[in-house]
């Protein structure tokens, strides 16, 4: 029995005839190392079956055993002047490339009836995702630690949970929110880590950058081609869907030139920077 199916039968797994029922391979995949091995591979000229109805299947997503996961405010903060303080930020943004897999392969396989390319761009963000968590893994490894050693949060799949009902909600608050604080996170993280001697490093948050910019360049491009076939303001509705689903605060600096590369309207920019400047 392959690791991936860690104690399903066989029978029980989805077929893999088409694109959004082969995404589910990684997504159920417990073991970390086999669903980034699984994303990468994800065959993506396999027809997309757009209009197939899926019934989500039990154990969505797979999780190893470890890390274990806790509320965000119970993780230690580390001092980079330790080694174990420097593979604990590659660790969490290890944690965070491994989330981002399931979240691009759970909008392939969850939302049915859009057109073709949606599909095959999501897909192809999983097998880049899953790269991102290799190239992070295995730098982690070179320190002498692994993923697993050090406790996580889950604050990326819970807004997936949240939002599991309503695309629109899931494009504006993953991709649009969470996933491009990346694009904010990711210059002084890499000064932190360079600073600390680890250039290795840095030249991964580099093509990890690079990619995630175009990440959230495809999810500003179906919440707008979403909004326009609904006859909604992108703006006003990223206004409200934050406030419905309780969506965390974006708070500066921002990566204005990321943001902008990504897609992001000088509308948008600005009511960024008026809520980061609003009552606290």
């Amino acid at each position: 029995m392959p690791p991936w199916v860690h104690g399903r039968s066989l029978c029980t797994m989805p077929d893999m005839d088409t694109l959004r029922r082969a995404v589910l391979a990684p997504l159920l995949a417990r073991d970390a190392d086999t669903k980034a091995r699984l994303a990468r591979t994800i065959d993506l000229t396999l027809p997309v079956g757009a209009d197939d109805p899926l019934a989500e299947p039990p154990g969505i997503p797979g999780r190893p055993e470890r890390p274990a996961l806790v509320p965000h405010t119970q993780l230690k903060q580390r001092s980079m002047r330790t080694p174990e303080g420097r593979a604990a930020l590659l660790h969490a943004l290890a944690h965070i490339e491994l989330n981002a897999i399931d979240l691009a392969c759970d909008i392939v396989w969850r939302f049915a009836g859009l057109p073709e390319a949606f599909y095959r761009q999501w897909a192809t963000i999983a097998l880049e995702e899953a790269c991102h968590f290799e190239l992070l893994r295995d730098h982690l490894r070179t320190q002498g630690f692994d993923y697993g050693d050090f406790p996580a949060h889950n604050a990326l799949w819970d807004m997936a949970q949240k939002t599991r009902h309503d695309l629109l909600a899931r494009l504006a608050l993953v991709p649009r929110t969470l996933e491009a604080r990346g694009l904010d996170a990711s210059p002084p993280i890499k000064a932190k880590l360079e600073g600390a001697g680890d250039h290795a490093a840095g030249a991964i948050l580099d093509v990890i950058l690079r990619d995630e910019v175009g990440h959230v360049a495809v999810g500003n491009h179906w919440y707008r081609w979403l909004c326009e076939a609904r006859g909604l303001d992108p703006v006003a509705t990223y206004a409200e869907l934050a406030s419905t689903h309780q969506a965390p605060r974006q708070r500066g600096p921002f990566n204005l030139p990321a943001r902008r590369a990504a897609g992001f309207s000088e509308a948008e920019l600005a009511a960024l920077a008026t809520a980061d400047t609003g009552p606290r």
